[in-house]
């Protein structure tokens, strides 16, 4: 539900880079590591964990001005990974999101505010199940380098925000299981070609 949040930490990645630039340079999420987990309380019983992985986003970054910089990512809502059928089939259905094939969940940043020297605020629009939402990630760079074995310039974080998931009509038997989400998000992303 929340590949926002990985887009908008590229900000704080492309803020940090080691390389002077003179424009914005895009940067792509590297999908084989770049995931985003939510975890909700189940009736007091249990934390419930779900994961998104394998999709897509570019960041377009300045190093000297990150408030200049622009982060996009989309998932589709299909790509839901629940470690179990029949609760993935239920939030497919009407009961949340009623998916089709085809329906993204979006994140699109709308400013960034550096925190400290390796942290960053990063604000976007999040768009799930035909609702918008202005969120806000908190950013942390783990590292901006050269990929040893990719060859290129690579960076990566972790970031977090908390989602109240009535707020995109996604309510169904809140607040016996809960209504706020957490989410974690850990990104890589690789200097385009």
């Amino acid at each position: 539900m929340k590949r926002f949040a990985f887009a908008a930490a590229l900000g704080l990645a492309a803020m940090t880079a080691t390389t002077a630039m003179a424009e914005p340079e895009k940067y792509v999420l590297d999908a084989s590591h770049s995931q985003v987990l939510f975890t909700y309380d189940h009736l007091g019983f249990s934390t419930t964990y779900n994961m998104f992985s394998g999709f897509d986003g570019e960041i377009m970054f300045d190093q000297d001005e990150p408030a200049n910089s622009t982060v996009s990512v989309a998932m589709p809502v299909m790509s839901m990974f629940t470690g179990w059928e029949k609760r993935f089939e239920h939030f497919m259905g009407e009961d949340f999101f009623n998916a089709q094939e085809g329906d993204m969940i979006t994140f699109a940043s709308t400013g960034i505010e550096v925190t400290g020297e390796n942290a960053a605020l990063i604000t976007g629009d999040l768009t799930m199940n035909g609702v918008t939402q202005s969120v806000v990630l908190d950013a942390t760079l783990n590292k901006a380098a050269a990929h040893p074995m990719a060859g290129k310039e690579w960076a990566g974080f972790d970031a977090t925000t908390t989602l109240v998931r009535s707020d995109f009509g996604l309510g169904y038997a809140a607040p016996a299981v809960s209504d706020e989400v957490a989410v974690m998000i850990s990104i890589e992303a690789s200097k385009a070609e």
